[in-house]
């Protein structure tokens, strides 16, 4: 008899202080799912991201724009394939055929 009053006890305190009723003591995640979202911290951590040369090409691609990070990187690939320095040519057939 005094265990059942001790689950009613239990499920009474529950409804008091909004808990979950668990009297197996079974894993349900609670814990995890009444702590405080991440996400809006984390979005306010990280800066807004700006727009860049590439961006602009692609919202308007009649307009010529010049990137020069781009030009510098073409050109630094050019001069290491002369010297034989470059990337790799990627296959052009299937393996076996």
């Amino acid at each position: 008899m005094s265990v059942a009053r001790s689950r009613i006890l239990e499920l009474v305190q529950c409804r008091i202080f909004n808990t979950t009723f668990n009297p197996e003591g079974l894993r349900t995640g609670n814990k995890i799912l009444r702590q405080r979202l991440r996400g809006p911290t984390l979005a306010q951590y990280y800066p807004r991201r700006v727009v860049t040369t590439r961006d602009l090409k692609k919202a308007f691609p009649e307009y010529e724009v010049w990137d020069e990070k781009e030009e510098e990187r073409l050109e630094h690939v050019g001069i290491m394939k002369a010297k034989g320095k470059g990337p790799p040519k990627k296959k052009r057939t299937a393996e076996g055929k």
